[in-house]
């Protein structure tokens, strides 16, 4: 097997035996929140991955998103708002952990 090959096959292999990326992946398809958003492609909301592009390196990205996450809005990624998610069960925990999900996505 050549090396490139090699290097993806192990870092598949790394993401699919990582308990948290299951979990957190889990966490958000029970929330709801792949309703709106997909990993990689843009859906009703940004792609997961467009969100960990544009808020890398911002000291206030975690703290804002999950704020955003619990209250909801609109106008960061056009004009279709994201629901309060905290009138739909997630909890502040459960907002941190995502956004926290959500920002190391590579």
């Amino acid at each position: 097997m050549n090396r490139p090959k090699l290097t993806v096959l192990l870092a598949l292999l790394a993401y699919l035996f990582a308990p948290s990326a299951h979990a957190d992946l889990a966490l958000a398809n029970a929330k709801g929140c792949l309703a709106g958003h997909e990993l990689k492609a843009k859906k009703v909301g940004p792609a997961y991955l467009d969100v960990a592009k544009k808020y890398a390196g911002q000291k206030d990205a975690a703290a804002k998103l999950t704020k955003k996450v619990l209250d909801g809005g609109s106008g960061s990624w056009g004009e279709v708002a994201m629901p309060a998610n905290k009138t739909m069960g997630v909890t502040e925990a459960e907002a941190r952990k995502l956004v926290g999900w959500i920002l190391s996505l590579k």
